[in-house]
């Protein structure tokens, strides 16, 4: 990689970045292979640096932090589930809407909306178990505000049910 490739790359990471790493990181890029995917990779690796920076000059980040561990898939998992269950419900509403002209009333039978609604609200309760059993030990605050953000995903897809009483 020539010199200029190698400044302009190293140009793209944050200041405090640059002032650390600034000077080892552009001697790295000289001395190694250039090439796109190279260059790809730097790319990708400074915007992420500027969204995240490292905390405090380490390039060690906290792994028990909150933002590391709501992208556990089991933190996200049932907050994801919550909210398809809600989405169930908001489509089942709006094609009952245009079908008949008013939204979801009370069935005798229970339907496909409410069976999917039901597997994937009762589908979280083991990834939430492995989630607190895994994580309260190791941070207990930052657990207990990712349960809080399930719990509220939770309300929000069950607030319908227990309001139109379906």
């Amino acid at each position: 990689m020539n010199r200029a490739a190698a400044r302009l790359l190293v140009r793209l990471y944050p200041r405090r970045w640059r002032e650390r790493y600034g000077a080892e990181f552009e001697a790295l890029l000289l001395d190694g292979r250039g090439g796109a995917w190279t260059a790809a990779n730097v790319i990708w690796s400074a915007l992420r640096e500027r969204i995240i920076p490292t905390q405090e000059g380490s390039m060690v980040r906290d792994m028990f932090s909150f933002r590391a561990i709501v992208r556990q898939p089991s933190a996200f998992l049932p907050i994801a589930m919550s909210l398809t269950a809600l989405a169930v419900l908001g489509v089942s509403a709006l094609s009952e809407m245009a079908r008949t002209g008013h939204g979801l009333v009370p069935q005798p039978d229970e339907g496909a909306t409410a069976h999917l609604w039901q597997l994937l609200m009762a589908g979280q309760l083991p990834i939430l178990a492995f989630f607190a059993i895994k994580w309260l030990p190791r941070a207990p605050r930052q657990t207990l505000y990712v349960l809080a953000m399930q719990a509220g995903a939770a309300l929000a897809s069950m607030a319908p049910v227990l309001l139109l009483r379906l």
